[in-house]
């Protein structure tokens, strides 16, 4: 389908929980590690994930903003075709625990044994400026997205 949109694509996207997030290291190789979504299902092109600030994931960001991201799903599903998405962005580091709130799930509670109020605790955001999938047969790019 032709000129997709963000919403197609969170759509299509369905339940797909875990991403591999790519930061560029202080050597300026890659350093790739699977990251939960947390359910977030209702993509816009914003995708959150929690971390712990003193992670080599907080300070790669920290250096340099530009990510990606790749997301698989519906492999094998009752014959379904594969969904492959591959983003591009920015993140940016979020310490306010009214984020927090606004994106944690009990599902997390064993990563984070004291909520929202965990010391070093930190969010991600990851923001989309470019969105490539690839849908059974179907293959395309939505278009750019704005900060």
């Amino acid at each position: 389908m032709a000129g997709r949109t963000i919403q197609d694509l969170a759509k299509a996207m369905g339940k797909i929980d875990f991403a591999m997030l790519t930061t560029r290291t202080e050597g300026g190789l890659l350093a790739t590690r699977p990251m939960s979504n947390n359910s977030e299902v209702e993509w816009d092109g914003d995708s959150y994930y929690f971390t712990y600030e003193d992670t080599r994931t907080v300070s790669d960001i920290e250096r340099d903003c530009h990510v990606a991201l790749s997301f698989q799903g519906r492999a094998g599903i009752l014959g379904a075709p594969p969904l492959f998405v591959a983003v591009e962005g920015e993140a940016s580091i979020i310490r306010d625990k009214a984020a927090f709130a606004d994106h944690w799930s009990p599902d997390i509670d064993r990563w984070f044994p004291d909520g929202i109020d965990t010391l070093g605790m930190a969010l991600i955001k990851v923001h989309a400026v470019r969105v490539h999938y690839w849908d059974g047969e179907e293959e395309g790019e939505v278009e750019p997205l704005t900060a």
